[in-house]
């Protein structure tokens, strides 16, 4: 991953502070997370554990002041575990639904792929439309709402891939990784200890306003054609097994105008794709040969379109 955010806006950089101090090192990772969410996506974490998954989605929710909900998927979990589910009470004379984990701003999904296919399709009408139905009946989930995935290594056993179109519902994936060796110093000595704080730093009006104010972010017709290009190599360039489909492709948009607002812009650059190109495409694309990496996909993408231009 290209990491430009040494020129995060001054206006964001509290929030990035806040979550790295409980999660030294993994600034990168954080900022990612946090222009995935101005985005209106979702994020997939695949490491394996122990890593920090966990604290990064707790801390973000603590900082942004939302309600966190958390579901431990395992093989067994049924549909209803994750929804809820409808009952006949006496009392009220009718149908009463028992709200599942869903009906939160931020869900924890941990370790989703160890719950069967059924189950895990649970969670795509939740994650497109913000809304699930049951039995019949439409039910709004709170706004915003915003899911952090994490999945162990495909090779772990008891673990089921998650079908493309679930895939597909989250904006980028990416790992935490291990810490570099000065931030691990850190952590053995005990810096991070401390309980998490409960700091939130933005109100859910400034939040709906960035979120509305990514969306505004201006892009010019060269920087279309440069997007453009980026979705027809996918397509057409006979690297990968299929290309961007066009929710890909929004989401590739998306994700640019958000990182463009992070830096402190009303328009987005050439830098700007190419920092979040391979987390966008990650767990879209596939090579016809050899493993599927995000910096492979970036060094794939960029060194072929900078060459004929």
């Amino acid at each position: 991953m290209k990491n430009t955010d040494e020129t995060l806006d001054l206006e964001f950089t509290p929030i990035v502070d806040a979550i790295e101090s409980h999660l030294i090192g993994k600034r990168h990772a954080i900022t990612l997370t946090l222009a995935s969410y101005f985005a209106g996506g979702h994020v997939l974490l695949e490491d394996i554990p122990g890593v920090g998954k966990t604290t990064l989605a707790k801390q973000f929710c603590s900082v942004l002041g939302l309600d966190f909900g958390r579901i431990q998927f395992t093989s067994d979990m049924l549909p209803s575990d994750i929804l809820g589910v409808s009952y006949y009470s006496q009392k009220e004379g009718g149908f009463i639904l028992k709200k599942g984990p869903i009906f939160t701003q931020f869900l924890l999904a941990d370790e989703i792929n160890r719950a069967m296919p059924k189950t895990q399709s649970a969670l795509l009408e939740a994650m497109e439309e913000s809304n699930i139905t049951i039995d019949g009946s439409s039910r709004p989930l709170p706004e915003p709402f915003f899911v952090i995935g994490t999945q162990n290594p495909h090779e772990e056993v008891g673990t089921f891939p998650l079908p493309h179109s679930q895939l597909d519902r989250f904006i980028c994936s990416f790992g935490i990784g291990y810490p570099d060796k000065a931030s691990e110093r850190s952590i053995l000595q005990g810096v991070t200890s401390k309980p998490l704080k409960k700091e939130k730093l933005l109100s859910h009006e400034k939040i709906i306003e960035l979120r509305q104010r990514a969306k505004d972010i201006q892009l010019s017709d060269a920087m279309l054609d440069y997007i453009q290009e980026v979705i027809a190599f996918t397509r057409e360039g006979g690297r990968f097994e299929y290309g961007l489909s066009t929710r890909g492709a929004l989401a590739l948009t998306a994700m640019v105008k958000s990182w463009a607002m992070l830096q402190g812009r009303t328009y987005a650059i050439a830098d700007d794709l190419q920092a979040i190109t391979g987390v966008v495409c990650a767990h879209r694309l596939k090579f016809t040969e050899g493993r599927t990496t995000a910096l492979r996909i970036e060094n794939e993408i960029f060194t072929q379109i900078n060459s004929d231009t």
